[in-house]
């Protein structure tokens, strides 16, 4: 029994691991950078909740988000803060976003293969500018400018691919963001709610946005039959 305890363990999560779904992103540009997240919760089919905050506020100047399990991300993002804040009281400074980012990536590589369930971006604003990484509960953590996670990534990021451009304004930049995620919860199922988007500056990070998806919707096609999905497929009999 001894001996496969490893193949075990690996067995019982399979078996406990839950469905998740969700719709993350981030983005660098020209003004710093934004975080847009829709809001639904899902437990495999059942939507469980439509109000849930999937961006962490590790501190005045640092973004986290949640993909995965809502449990892992809150707590293991909420103990990032407060590891950030020790580090300021113990060097007089702010954290980097670099530094941030290794800290949760060390942690969620000491607890890798024992079930936690997260793909998080910690975003913000230090002396070296904007940064932007990915982190996962397998402990890789990688640096970019354009990340979407969740189960309603692809979508997003067939939004962002199209409109992503370095000297994006501000508005624009906003906009690509609400967009993106509202287009992702269109298609897919497990993602919804409403949409929050933040922008950080190096004078820290603020909520600009939150709106409903539905609202949303009629806000793009206040026509429905010039809606994508109404359109007359001209190849039809």
């Amino acid at each position: 029994m001894v001996q496969m305890i490893d193949s075990f363990e690996r067995e019982v999560v399979e078996y406990v691991k839950p469905n998740h779904g969700t719709t993350t992103l981030g983005f660098i540009f020209q003004g710093g950078v934004i975080i847009a997240v829709d809001s639904r919760a899902s437990q495999g089919s059942y939507i469980s909740s439509q109000t849930v905050k999937k961006v962490i506020e590790i501190n005045p100047y640092l973004l986290g988000t949640m993909a995965g399990g809502a449990a892992d991300c809150q707590f293991w993002e909420r103990n990032l803060g407060r590891q950030c804040r020790l580090y300021e009281l113990n060097n007089g400074k702010r954290i980097t976003v670099r530094a941030a980012s290794k800290l949760l990536a060390n942690t969620m590589f000491s607890y890798r293969g024992m079930g936690l369930s997260m793909g998080t971006m910690v975003a913000g604003w230090d002396h070296a500018g904007p940064g932007l990484y990915y982190v996962d509960s397998d402990g890789q953590r990688t640096k970019g400018k354009v990340f979407s996670v969740g189960s309603g990534s692809l979508y997003a990021y067939g939004v962002l691919d199209e409109g992503y451009r370095w000297d994006l304004s501000v508005d624009e930049a906003v906009e690509l963001g609400q967009r993106s995620i509202y287009h992702a919860t269109f298609r897919d199922a497990a993602s919804g709610g409403t949409v929050s988007v933040y922008h950080v500056t190096e004078s820290g990070w603020t909520k600009v946005r939150g709106e409903d998806v539905g609202e949303l919707h009629f806000k793009y096609y206040p026509e429905p039959e010039r809606h994508p999905c109404n359109l007359v497929d001209p190849l039809a009999g």
